[in-house]
């Protein structure tokens, strides 16, 4: 059987200062292979060190977003190391997720290894698991609770049961819920938000929120100063009061 290319079963496409991610398995509802492992790899890596790039969109083509791991591929010995390391540091820069149709098992775990979930309505989210005998290894027993309430959390892991994009918009658990078919568009529209805003700054505001949990506020408050030291005497730090005086958009280098 012939290799299937990263190239192919990972989908890159730069728009302006946004680097749309699309994983492309869609007859195998995008589940998780070498080739996808790679991929992800490959473009997170590209997000990290172009600094033309700010933000990106991470998505699924086809019904679904990703539902997991492919066991078939596993029982073949594909290596799957990248996939595992995304999950486990994410990415550098921020990612927004856009989901459509399902979440599930690794899907979901890869969806909260990024920053912000977008939804379409009627999609799912779930790690079922334990309904095959194993537990949610990638993160998300630990990640899921802080993102949807402890409760809840507890619920979806103990039971495998999926919940809807609806009731997880209403948890907080998603920021955009879209009608089916939009969740892409809708991300995007996020994105160039946040493409507009002077990429350190942006970074280190995502970094400092997600790194807050168990701090005390003298804690905080001391973590924040290498951040400081770090932004506050940046290019961009002096290009934005002056583009602000100057009533024209900042123009923003990353530096």
């Amino acid at each position: 059987m012939q290799e299937e290319s990263h190239k192919d079963a990972v989908l890159l496409e730069q728009r302006d200062r946004v680097l749309l991610i699309t994983l492309n398995r869609p007859n195998a509802m995008n589940a998780i292979n070498a080739a996808i492992s790679n991929g992800l790899q490959m473009a997170v890596e590209r997000l990290n060190t172009d600094s033309s790039l700010t933000v990106g969109v991470l998505t699924g083509a086809g019904r679904g977003f990703c539902s997991g791991m492919d066991l078939k591929a596993y029982s073949r010995g594909e290596n799957i190391g990248p996939f595992i390391k995304f999950v486990r540091e994410g990415s550098a820069k921020p990612l927004i997720v856009a989901v459509e149709g399902f979440a599930l098992a690794g899907g979901l775990e890869l969806a909260l290894s990024c920053d912000l979930i977008v939804a379409s309505k009627g999609s799912k989210f779930g790690i079922p698991e334990t309904k095959v005998g194993l537990f949610a290894a990638g993160g998300g027993l630990y990640r899921l609770p802080s993102r949807i309430g402890y409760a809840k959390a507890m619920e979806m892991a103990m039971t495998g049961d999926s919940i809807s994009a609806e009731e997880a918009y209403s948890l907080g658990f998603i920021v955009r819920l879209s009608e089916p078919g939009g969740a892409v568009a809708s991300a995007l529209e996020l994105a160039e938000r946040v493409s507009k805003n002077a990429p350190l700054a942006v970074t280190a505001s995502r970094d400092l929120i997600k790194l807050t949990t168990g701090l005390s506020e003298s804690e905080f408050f001391e973590l924040q100063n290498s951040f400081r030291e770090r932004v506050f005497v940046s290019s961009d730090s002096k290009e934005g009061p002056r583009a602000f005086a100057e009533k024209r958009p900042p123009k923003w280098t990353g530096t």
